[in-house]
């Protein structure tokens, strides 16, 4: 039984990087930012020291053709990762991760793979609007031959990736800022999460709650107010998001017969919206109520205080919408009074470094 150790999410993502890098010779660390005094919110600190120039180095602002690159050397053997600070910045980079990596096992007929994990922050923060805090796992969780995994705990962080790292497959690996310092226990080593599992983290007979990233942390904060209401919640954690562990999802939901689906990106077109579909598709006889989903309005993410206190779902809303489910109106006025720090930032513990 492997140890564990009190870390935060960053510093498990450091952990997994480190533990990949140790394992196998052929896996490469390098993107913008990674040798920065910063280490990428602090995920990839000291590695360049420990593993030497050759294995962890920054990259050049061409997106495109360093995925590429890194595709080549996947297909030659190694297991490169590439991190980027800002999805919205790796955006550039779709032809190759849609048309090349994606395609590549199906097209040549099995002969060869792709074992490529691209790392991606995603979610707002600090005044990040438009083009620097979008939420796109949709896109990716679209297209066949990609993997996307979305964790939300420091443990889920480093037995995800180095799942990620060491699985035959392109892997988009999505973090979101706001989990950055969220700190847990983490075991110690090689320590990994089977990819397509999801995870129950509170157990309840009235609600099923399916989330994923940050909004599971949203689901959690807003359980004790349910309970407090008599109402238990079911919280499924997805943690992968291409391939679903659908399975989970219908046990909960033959339980207690209600539905609500979370996301942190827009709700038309979604991860939430495809989970509404397939349960009712599936399971639409154990539904005692119509489903909701719960996610962003179909506009571009602001960048205004004004605008983003009302854009994004807190507890509160989560809340609101499983009153609703349950049919009893529950007023939401002392959770949302309970956070004394400012809306655009999740905590007192969230300080940076952007």
């Amino acid at each position: 039984m492997s140890s564990a150790q009190s870390m935060t999410f960053a510093e498990a993502v450091r952990d997994g990087l480190a533990e990949a890098l140790a394992a196998d010779e052929g896996v490469l660390c390098y993107g913008l930012g990674v040798t920065d005094p910063k280490g990428v919110f602090g995920t990839t600190l000291e590695l360049e020291e420990r593993f030497g120039k050759e294995r962890v180095f920054d990259m050049p602002t061409s997106e495109n053709a360093m995925t590429g690159i890194a595709i080549g050397a996947a297909l030659d053997g190694m297991r490169p990762i590439m991190c980027h600070q800002r999805l919205d910045f790796f955006l550039l980079a779709l032809d190759q991760l849609v048309n090349n990596a994606a395609k590549w096992h199906y097209m040549f007929g099995e002969q060869a793979s792709i074992p490529l994990t691209i790392r991606l922050i995603v979610g707002r923060g600090w005044g990040q609007g438009p083009s620097h805090s979008q939420n796109l796992q949709a896109w990716f969780a679209h297209v066949p031959g990609l993997k996307v995994l979305a964790p939300s705990t420091p443990s889920d962080a480093k037995g995800l990736l180095l799942s990620a790292v060491f699985d035959d497959n392109p892997v988009i690996f999505l973090e979101h800022r706001w989990l950055h310092n969220v700190r847990g226990e983490v075991p110690a080593g090689d320590f990994r999460v089977p990819i397509g599992k999801a995870c129950r983290l509170r157990e309840g007979d009235d609600v099923t709650i399916v989330s994923f990233s940050h909004m599971t942390v949203e689901a959690l904060h807003a359980v004790p107010t349910l309970e407090a209401h008599g109402i238990s919640c079911d919280v499924i954690d997805l943690r992968s998001l291409r391939p679903v562990d659908y399975g989970a999802v219908f046990e909960s939901v033959e339980r207690t017969g209600r539905l609500l689906a979370l996301d942190t990106g827009y709700g038309e077109v979604s991860m939430a919206g495809e989970i509404v579909a397939r349960v009712s598709m599936e399971r639409f006889g154990s539904l005692k109520t119509a489903p909701r989903r719960l996610a962003l309005p179909p506009v571009p993410t602001p960048t205004s205080p004004a605008l983003t206190r009302v854009f994004y779902p807190r507890a509160e809303d989560i809340v609101r919408e499983v009153g609703k489910l349950a049919g009893i109106p529950i007023a939401t006025e002392e959770i949302a009074s309970q956070r004394e720090h400012p809306h655009d930032v999740p905590g007192d513990w969230f300080t940076g470094p952007f």
